[in-house]
């Protein structure tokens, strides 16, 4: 099993927290419990997905970011852009406008992360067509996926395609370009600009990597509104930048059937966390066969709908649309920096493309270090079930009954914790109503239980 520790983008405010459970309940790993009033983040399950961070009421949950000020360390800064951020503008922002801006901002280099994408479709195609390729190949684009199937669908890790992402191509490209210019190693800084947190946590603990080829990661809303703050200080439109060398079709590869538009053989998209699980269920049922290539996506709509995006992701994947069609099947010269077409580094980069480790599971419930304790514990677990209404009402302060019982058994929480055991215990008068109260307190947090008309539920009930 691999050792290391997740690196986690997402942060819970405690001062902030009001103990809501909304996130608690949306966690599709059961990462996240409430204790004391606030909500707890269980480590070894949290993916990254983002969902919490989508439904805090009060903004308890933040996405690191890095400083943007630590772009001036390096004298070549590169910034590396998705597609999906030109399609957080209007029609009336210009991919030109935006690189401009990037500029003055303080980047020296702009390019798009999409260019490795036709060079990449290439190696999937024979990645595939390999014998020892186990069916269906799933793609290893998505972050928050892999640590999915990494925590939840173990028996599924020999089906991530062991191949970087295009992120990872365009980085080792445009670094290799910049020292081929004459740039030295350590002046260069690539930074990316990603619309979700699983991303971030990927770069900063890369699975089937020791390190990542990118300096740093700026948050895409961030750089959205900075971008935009800059383009409407202007009286006109730039059009000193050309549109990047890249193919319409393969700016579209971060979208759901973007990736899977490439791929030769029966090809299959998901995107959306929820279907992502359902999905696998079934394809770790062996419910599933004669598919080739499986492309899935934890956001829906794909990186359109990350949950770093500023933009609506359907109004972002219409322009995307629309720019996919202006370029059509023509490349023109990059936006800024070395204009060497990729292909020409193609022997050199086809050695860069697989991951340098195998992708190993990692394992979220983990009862005990020892095989036979944890056999034991996992017995327990069934027994407490036995007792345990399966109600899943989350007001024990964990998101389901077979949570609280794993929690239980190692020693993280009490049967007592049940509301509903609770109520029998006190007519058997084997609790005394006091100590109910205070189990409640110690879960939900004291005066929790009191009446309150100022609770956000009333505030925004009154706007």
């Amino acid at each position: 099993m691999e050792r290391k520790d997740f690196h986690h983008a997402l942060t819970i405010l405690t001062d902030v927290c009001i103990g809501c459970s909304h996130c608690m309940r949306v966690c599709p790993t059961e990462a996240l419990r409430v204790r004391n009033g606030k909500a707890v983040l269980y480590e070894n399950r949290c993916i990254d997905c983002g969902e919490c961070f989508k439904v805090c009421p009060v903004r308890a949950i933040i996405i690191e970011q890095d400083d943007l000020r630590q772009i001036f360390d390096y004298k070549h800064r590169v910034a590396l852009i998705p597609s999906v951020f030109f399609g957080q503008f209007s029609d009336k922002v210009t991919p030109a406008a935006v690189h401009d801006s990037l500029i003055e901002i303080g980047f020296t280099d702009v390019f798009e992360v999409e260019n490795s994408a036709e060079m990449l479709s290439h190696a999937i195609n024979r990645y595939i067509a390999s014998p020892t390729a186990v069916k269906p190949v799933i793609s290893s684009f998505c972050p928050a996926v892999v640590r999915l199937i990494q925590v939840k669908f173990p028996a599924l890790v020999d089906n991530i395609m062991l191949l970087k992402p295009p992120l990872d191509i365009s980085a080792v490209y445009y670094r290799k370009r910049l020292v081929d210019a004459g740039a030295k190693p350590e002046e260069i800084g690539i930074f990316y600009i990603t619309p979700c947190a699983a991303k971030i946590a990927a770069i900063k603990s890369p699975v089937g990597e020791d390190s990542s080829e990118i300096t740093g990661v700026i948050n895409m809303d961030t750089m959205y509104n900075q971008v935009l703050k800059n383009i409407r200080h202007k009286s006109n439109d730039s059009q000193s930048a050309t549109q990047p060398f890249i193919k319409g079709k393969s700016l579209m590869w971060s979208l759901t059937n973007g990736e899977s538009g490439h791929i030769n053989g029966n090809c299959l998209a998901i995107d959306g966390i929820d279907s992502a699980i359902e999905f696998l269920e079934k394809l770790e049922g062996e419910e599933v066969t004669d598919i080739d290539f499986l492309e899935i996506r934890s956001c829906d709509e794909g990186c359109a709908g990350g949950v770093l995006s500023y933009g609506n992701r359907f109004l972002t994947v219409e322009r995307m649309r629309k720019r996919s069609k202006q370029m059509g099947t023509t490349q023109t010269a990059p936006i800024s920096g070395p204009g060497t077409d990729m292909w020409d580094l193609y022997p050199y980069l086809l050695q860069r493309i697989p991951l340098v480790e195998p992708i190993k599971p990692r394992n979220m419930v983990k009862l005990d270090e020892d095989m036979a304790k944890a056999m034991k514990k996992m017995e327990r677990v069934q027994r407490y079930m036995c007792f345990l209404p399966g109600i899943d009402c989350g007001v024990c302060g964990a998101p389901t009954c077979r949570a609280l019982a794993e929690d239980i058994v190692q020693g993280k929480a009490a049967i007592s914790d049940c509301v509903f055991l609770q109520k029998n215990m006190e007519h058997s008068r084997k609790l005394h109503p006091d100590h109910s109260y205070r189990i409640m307190e110690r879960i939900w947090g004291k005066d929790r239980l009191q009446k309150d008309c100022n609770k956000l539920q009333n505030r925004n009930l009154e706007s």
